[in-house]
C-alpha cells in the first residue's frame, strides 16, 4: 500500500522530459522570432539608407507614384522637414488620389497631398513656390468633389495665389470657375469659364458656361452656347444635357410644347433618362395636370431612387 503511494520513478522521468523538451522548443521559437524581427529591422534600415531625393526622383520620371509615394514615406521618416521629398511626396499623393475609385481612399490621400505641400511651402524657394500653390489648389479642389463643398474657397484662394505668382497652366481658369460655381458664385465662374474657353475649347466647358448663364437668368447667353454644342458636338452625352436645360428654359417659359419636344428628344434616345421624365412631371404640373406630373416622378423614381427633384416633389 505504501508503495503505491510513492511517485512511480518512469513517470517523473517522463514529466521532466515533456517539460525540459517545451522549454528548449519555446526557447527556439523566442531566439527564431528575435532573429526574425532583427532582419526585418535591418532590412528596414537597409531601405531607408538606399532611398534618397536621387532615387525618388527617378520613380517620379518614371511616373510610378506609388514608389515615389512609398521611398517619400520612408525618406521623411528620418528627415521630415526635407523641402524636395515633401514636394514629391505631396505631388505622389495628389495623383494616386484622383486614380482612386475608392472615396475614402482617395481621401486620404488627398488629406496626406495636402498636409506635405503645406509644409514644403514654409521652406520653398521662390521659383517652386507658385507651382506648390497650383497643386495645393487642385488637391483642395478634389477634396471638395469628393466632400460636402467645404473646401472650394481654399481651392479658389491657392489657384489665384498661383496665377498672381506667375505660374501658367491651361486648367487653371476652369478649375477656378468650377470652384466658384460650386459656392454660387456665378459671375465669377462665368468669367473664369470664359477665360478658359480663350485658352482650350471644350464641350464640357461650353456646357458649364450654358449653365451659368441659365442660373444667373442671362436666357439669351444660355441659349446661345447649348445651340453650339448641339449643332458642332459630337459628344452624344453632353448634347443630351444641353437639350435638357433648353427643356428647362422653355419649362420656365411656359412654352410647353418646345419643352416636351426638347424632353422627348432625349428619351428616345435614353428611354431611362430620369431628367427628362422629371422635366416632364414639371410640365404637367404647370399645366395643372397632377396626376400626370406624378406618374412621371413615379418613374423617375424606378429610374433613379435618390432622385433630389423628385424626392422633394413627391413629399410635398
Amino acid at each position: 500500500m505504501k508503495r503505491k503511494r510513492e511517485e512511480n520513478p518512469n513517470f517523473a522521468k517522463r514529466k521532466n522530459h515533456i517539460l525540459r523538451n517545451f522549454l528548449i522548443i519555446f526557447g527556439i521559437l523566442v531566439f527564431t522570432t528575435a532573429i526574425v524581427l532583427l532582419c526585418i529591422s535591418l532590412i528596414r534600415n537597409f531601405n531607408k539608407n538606399r532611398i534618397t531625393i536621387k532615387t525618388i526622383k527617378k520613380s517620379w520620371t518614371e511616373y510610378d507614384y506609388a514608389s515615389v509615394y512609398e521611398q517619400g514615406k520612408l525618406f521623411l521618416q528620418d528627415k521630415p522637414y526635407n523641402n524636395t521629398a515633401l514636394t514629391y511626396y505631396g505631388y505622389a499623393c495628389f495623383y494616386l488620389a484622383v486614380s482612386q475609385n475608392d472615396t475614402f481612399k482617395a481621401q486620404e490621400y488627398l488629406d496626406e497631398s495636402i498636409n506635405n505641400l503645406r509644409l514644403a511651402m514654409y521652406d520653398a524657394r521662390a521659383s517652386l513656390l507658385p507651382q506648390l500653390q497650383y497643386m495645393l489648389g487642385k488637391a483642395y479642389f478634389y477634396k471638395n468633389t469628393i466632400t460636402t463643398y467645404y473646401y472650394a474657397d481654399l481651392a479658389i484662394k491657392y489657384l489665384n495665389l498661383a496665377k498672381q505668382n506667375g505660374y501658367v497652366a491651361d486648367d487653371i481658369s476652369e478649375y477656378l470657375g468650377m470652384s466658384y460655381a460650386s459656392l454660387g458664385k456665378t459671375y465669377e465662374s462665368i468669367s473664369a469659364f470664359t477665360e478658359a474657353l480663350i485658352v482650350r475649347e471644350s464641350d464640357s466647358l461650353l456646357l458649364s458656361i450654358a449653365e451659368q448663364y441659365y442660373k444667373a437668368g442671362e436666357i439669351n447667353a444660355s441659349m446661345q452656347y447649348l445651340y453650339r454644342i448641339i449643332n458642332n458636338s459630337t459628344n452624344d452625352e453632353i448634347i443630351l444635357k444641353s437639350h435638357l436645360l433648353l427643356g428647362s428654359i422653355y419649362t420656365d417659359s411656359d412654352e410647353f410644347d418646345k419643352a416636351m419636344d426638347e424632353y422627348n428628344y432625349v428619351l428616345s434616345k435614353d428611354e431611362n433618362s430620369a431628367d427628362a421624365h422629371f422635366g416632364i412631371g414639371l410640365i404637367y404640373e404647370k399645366q395643372h395636370n397632377l396626376v400626370a406630373a406624378r406618374a412621371e416622378w413615379r418613374k423617375v423614381r424606378k429610374i433613379q431612387p435618390n432622385h433630389a427633384g423628385v424626392l422633394k416633389k413627391l413629399s410635398e
